[in-house]
């Protein structure tokens, strides 16, 4: 547990939040701009007070996703570390992802805090990081053009604009429908490795928060859609996690 203790050093908590502070700033600089923008414009003050109240309000379920990620990868990388990537710029499927991933590519046969060592700590934290920053680097580089052709100032034969619009859906949704089946399919690999296809011996606890958090983000789809109850979007992915979880605990206490 030597490893944490460094990990969780106050010199660690310093650096990253410092640089919390700034994005902090930033965000609240931008916030004051654009109140005063919409003011400059005539939009009226109570509506500009409605708009921040909501927007907080709504913000508080869906980070508590984050924090559950925080705590999950904190076991094992330190507070610090997770507390940076998720707060700033990383997704909770990706962090937890990639440094599996890393941690394996180093020897690692779990990420757990007996297994970790400087070395396949600084090798998670670099991939995390480098992985992450190309939509950055694009965004830089690119991403004025590609503005210009989505809002039709640059339009090419033939609809350009609309086939971006549906080429960047469509890319997005094979991205995630890939990303769950390997999920899917991993915790399948283990049900079955353990022998339990026909004897249920096997690891089937992650189908089942698998099958949980599926029909809670079903039902809160069908709410949003046929309800037209549009504000649960927001809170759709915090609520699929935190009662898939609490199935998990409620399925092992009475297995």
């Amino acid at each position: 547990m030597q490893i944490l203790t460094q990990l969780n050093s106050p010199v660690m908590y310093l650096i990253v939040g410092v640089v919390i502070l700034f994005i902090a700033l930033v965000c609240v600089f931008f916030m004051v701009r654009a109140y005063r923008a919409g003011k400059a414009i005539g939009m009226d003050v109570k509506l500009l007070k409605r708009a921040i109240t909501a927007s907080a309000t709504f913000a508080v379920l869906p980070s508590v996703g984050i924090l559950l990620g925080v705590i999950a990868l904190s076991g094992s990388l330190g507070t610090p570390l997770p507390w940076l990537r998720l707060s700033v710029i990383g997704a909770l499927h990706y962090e937890t992802q990639v440094a599996e991933a890393a941690a394996e590519g180093v020897g690692l046969t779990t990420l757990s805090a007996a297994q970790m060592t400087p070395k396949a700590f600084t090798t998670i934290a670099l991939t995390m990081s480098f992985c992450i920053i190309w939509g950055m680097v694009l965004a830089i580089l690119f991403n004025k053009g590609y503005l210009k052709k989505l809002s039709g100032q640059s339009p090419k034969k033939g609809g350009g604009t609309s086939v971006i619009k549906d080429f960047g859906n469509t890319a997005m949704t094979a991205m995630f429908i890939g990303l769950v089946s390997a999920y899917i399919g991993s915790y399948i690999g283990d049900f079955v490795s353990g022998n339990g296809l026909f004897t249920f011996t096997g690891n089937w606890m992650p189908l089942v928060v698998v099958v949980v958090a599926a029909l809670v983000m079903a039902v809160c789809i069908w709410l949003a859609e046929k309800k037209k109850a549009a504000w649960i979007d927001n809170f759709s992915v915090a609520l699929s996690m935190l009662i898939a979880m609490a199935s998990a605990v409620l399925v092992g206490q009475l297995v």
